[in-house]
């Protein structure tokens, strides 16, 4: 059956709502599962056709001169969505931090995504301070305050796990 005009389907490929963060309970403990979508080449006319206008975590990777992917931004997207957060983060005009935007300028063509879609804040305000936190275990980052730790396991296609 074919989904009515306006309704949200329409507007996603069928793989991206397999894209997603669950979570499970234990006392004071959580525990989040990633279901990252493929990794994709950043491109304006892709990111506007496929990525979904909902709610999620995204990362941003280039690709240095030896084919490595590095990780160089995490992103949180609540209004507007992680299409709209993706179209800015990935367009060197539109990117307003210049260190993020000196990375788009380098590595022109070689810029890469993938996201996960969830739709509460504070769940992406954990699975965001569980990913800093791991980078970077001097960080000073919040979280919600709901849980005294917070557990993070990454499901990827391709293999692509980050912590």
């Amino acid at each position: 059956m074919r989904p009515a005009v306006g309704d949200a389907r329409s507007f996603v490929l069928p793989w991206a709502m397999d894209c997603g963060i669950t979570k499970q309970t234990d006392g004071r403990d959580a525990y989040y599962t990633i279901r990252w979508s493929p990794i994709a080449k950043a491109n304006k006319f892709d990111i506007r056709a496929k990525v979904p206008a909902m709610g999620g975590v995204a990362e941003l990777y280039f690709k240095d001169d030896h084919g490595k992917l590095n990780l160089y931004m995490l992103a949180r997207s609540y209004y507007g969505g992680l299409r709209a957060t993706l179209r800015v983060a990935t367009d060197p005009e539109e990117e307003k931090d210049e260190r993020r935007r000196a990375v788009l300028l380098a590595h022109e063509g070689e810029i890469y995504y993938r996201y996960a879609l969830m739709e509460s804040q504070d769940d992406m305000t954990d699975i965001v301070y569980f990913f800093l936190t791991t980078y970077s275990p001097k960080a000073d980052i919040p979280h919600s305050n709901r849980y005294e730790r917070i557990f993070v396991k990454e499901l990827d296609e391709g293999h692509l796990v980050t912590v």
